[in-house]
């Protein structure tokens, strides 16, 4: 819609909020510019000034590094070289398992710019899974660090051990290839949460697709960045702020998660634009609860996704840091989809409304659009933006069935308000249905966490005669309570009152821990094979 639309629809006096005249003006005007040609490491690496800063490295062992773009660039074209050299050509998969680095975003780089296809891998997975990946993609060479040599990672590819020495005795000069647009660039393996992990092709195109760095983030030029998360499940968390001109802050730890360097680190050195997952928001908030006071901060702009923000990380968010945090959804197979926008309205406990460039629909199980106010199945029209996926490697039956039609099913289940903001529901094969009621488990779970003796809580449904399914409810306590009855009956009260008469846990089984997927999220799938354990 043109900008004299625009002032006409909002001079008629439109019943439409301007909020959502600002929103729909902007999403019906939205349009991608995809070249024929395009290679992901001409457009993140090649195209900077050597002397422009690119990287920030801070850890507790180490000295603050800043690491510039001619130091990235020759780094990168050394390794497009060593790996040209181990027969590694155009199409063939190279794996990387090192740590969060310079060195391994220089080795993605390269094997990029020789038009090999990029397998990151996380250092967190066991031998036996990262041995199915390596399989799975059919990789030709895995190149590992020091702290990763050793593992027995036996197979048909051939290992590249970084050395610093060695790597420096190729040749800093490459010409990045020509790739087209349409080219496999990386594959990212799914959590595997609903069935064995699949690795999910990502063209280069797909990088112009993640445009979360404009319209979610608002990324600019030289801002200070810094994105949590393994870059085994999207390292275009490090080459899209590089796109947009930004400057990455990479905090390495002895710990999986270290909250308060971390929050030392962003202060130190006034980052501006943060991701920081709701799992990392929450043990941030409870290792520091006065971090705003301790490490004040420069934070412009702060979004998250992976699983949905609960009330009490955002309302502590907004009171340490002044600002609020933008929720956003997606998924391995296409990020973001749904998306809070800076300088629009926000609704708390939303996770927004559809990202521009983005054709997303709620629908019903015969693909209908559903109504405001009704449940339906998140849904991304196949091929209608850059980032949509290639298919599952060597997968072709999957990939025909989940990207071969019209709609991208996510599983995921969503209800739409009358101000087009979407609330998430709960997968759709995790909905509870009891008495002829249909219940999310996430909002049964948040409602749990309220309650003081509750750290974490994961709910499934367990098979009811008469019911169809009653609420069952697996607690972590927290320090200070102990299993018994009386709590269990307490927390049974407190979600009576918190959720609703027929959604709270009729049963609950005290555990020490809640199985997880690979990117951190309940797995509900391995709580309904568990075996029953004492119920209160």
């Amino acid at each position: 819609m043109a900008d004299a639309e625009f002032m006409e629809e909002r001079a008629a006096g439109t019943a439409m909020s301007e909020d959502r005249l600002r929103y729909e003006h902007w999403y019906r005007g939205y349009r991608w510019d995809v070249p024929e040609r395009y290679n992901v490491a001409r457009d993140v690496c090649d195209k900077h000034s050597p002397e422009r800063l690119a990287m920030i490295l801070t850890g507790e062992s180490i000295e603050d590094r800043f690491v510039h773009w001619g130091e990235i660039q020759m780094l990168a074209n050394r390794f497009a070289n060593s790996i040209a050299a181990q027969g590694v050509r155009p199409g063939d998969r190279v794996a990387v398992l090192m740590s969060a680095s310079v060195e391994a975003a220089a080795a993605i780089l390269g094997i990029l710019k020789l038009g090999a296809i990029g397998v990151p891998m996380a250092a967190l997975w066991s031998d036996e899974s990262l041995v199915y990946r390596l399989g799975c993609a059919q990789v030709a060479l895995l190149i590992v660090d020091d702290a990763n040599a050793a593992r027995p990672l036996e197979g048909m590819h051939r290992t590249l051990r970084y050395d610093a020495a060695h790597i420096a005795s190729f040749d800093s000069v490459f010409e990045t290839a020509d790739t087209r647009a349409d080219d496999p660039a990386l594959i990212y393996f799914t959590s595997g949460s609903t069935g064995k992990p699949k690795g999910v092709v990502a063209p280069h195109r797909g990088l112009i697709g993640h445009n979360e760095f404009e319209v979610c983030q608002d990324l600019r030029d030289g801002e200070r960045s810094y994105w949590m998360g393994d870059w085994a499940w999207g390292v275009y968390k490090v080459l899209g702020p590089w796109r947009y001109g930004a400057v990455n802050l990479v905090h390495m730890s002895a710990h999986r998660y270290d909250p308060e360097g971390l929050l030392a680190a962003l202060s130190r050195h006034q980052v501006s634009n943060v991701f920081l997952n709701p799992s990392g928001l929450r043990l941030m908030m409870k290792t520091v609860p006065d971090a705003g006071t301790r490490y004040p901060q420069a934070f412009r702009i702060c979004c998250s996704a992976n699983e949905p923000l609960g009330r009490a990380e955002a309302t502590w968010f907004r009171e340490q840091f002044g600002i609020d945090v933008l929720e956003n959804y997606g998924m391995t197979e296409a990020y973001p989809m749904v998306g809070n926008f800076h300088g629009l309205r926000i609704k708390p406990g939303s996770m927004g409304r559809p990202v521009p460039g983005w054709d997303v629909q709620l629908l019903d199980d015969a693909e209908h659009p559903v109504a405001d106010g009704e449940q339906g199945e998140i849904c991304l029209r196949t091929r209608s933006n850059p980032q949509f996926p290639l298919g599952y490697w060597n997968r072709p039956d999957d990939t025909q069935a989940v990207f071969g039609g019209e709609w991208f099913h996510t599983n995921d289940l969503a209800v739409r308000d009358a101000d087009g903001f979407i609330w998430y529901d709960g997968r759709k094969d995790d909905v509870i249905k009891t008495s002829g009621y249909r219940i999310s488990p996430f909002e049964v779970e948040e409602a749990c966490c309220q309650h003081p003796a509750v750290a974490a809580a994961g709910v499934i449904g367990v098979s009811d005669p008469e019911r169809g399914a009653r609420v069952k409810a697996y607690i972590v306590l927290a320090e200070g309570f102990d299993a018994s009855g009386a709590v269990a009956e307490s927390i049974r009260e407190f979600v009576r009152g918190a959720h609703s008469q027929f959604g709270y846990p009729r049963l609950i089984e005290f555990v020490d821990e809640l199985p997880s997927s690979q990117s951190g999220k309940v797995n509900r799938k391995a709580l309904r094979e568990r075996a029953r354990g004492a119920e209160f």
